[in-house]
């Protein structure tokens, strides 16, 4: 899988959004300034989260974004989905749409089990598990297998 641009930043804002415990909203200009993103691009991606329901924006002097939910509620699938569409596609369709004949039939069974695989993980981390820097247990430990770190 190829992580966008645009779900890192996402992601990145997000905790960032999330780290306020106070509640309060936090400017594009300050998340863009505290991970690097670009400010047009930011507010593309916020723009994105709104209308997929994550984030809400408050106008005025003390404006900025918030959480539309609780943090513990927002995946960082749901992120990924509102931004970059499904976790897994092939040549933009979803992989139970794909048509193979016969002998290339098992392909769309590893499209469906990759993007099982992306689920387990995916849906198993929340935005506060990320803003307080705590893997759940089965996703950390598969962090641990040094295997797991080494490019192929």
């Amino acid at each position: 899988m190829r992580v966008s641009a645009k779900s890192d930043y996402a992601l990145r804002a997000l905790i960032e959004i999330a780290g306020r415990t106070d509640g309060t909203p936090v400017s594009a200009e300050e998340i863009g300034r505290l991970q690097g993103i670009p400010h047009g691009f930011l507010q593309a991606i916020l723009a994105d989260l709104r209308r997929a329901s994550v984030v809400v924006s408050q106008r005025g002097q003390s404006g900025g974004w918030r959480l539309a939910r609780p943090a513990t509620e927002v995946t960082i699938a749901d992120v990924i989905r509102a931004v970059d569409g499904p976790l897994v596609s092939v040549y933009g369709l979803r992989p139970e749409s794909v048509s193979y004949n016969e002998a290339a039939m098992v392909l769309q069974h590893v499209w469906i089990a990759a993007r099982s695989s992306l689920r387990d993980v995916f849906e198993g981390v929340s935005i506060q598990n990320l803003a307080d820097g705590r893997l759940p247990r089965p996703v950390a430990a598969m962090t641990r297998d040094e295997d797991a770190w080494r490019p192929h």
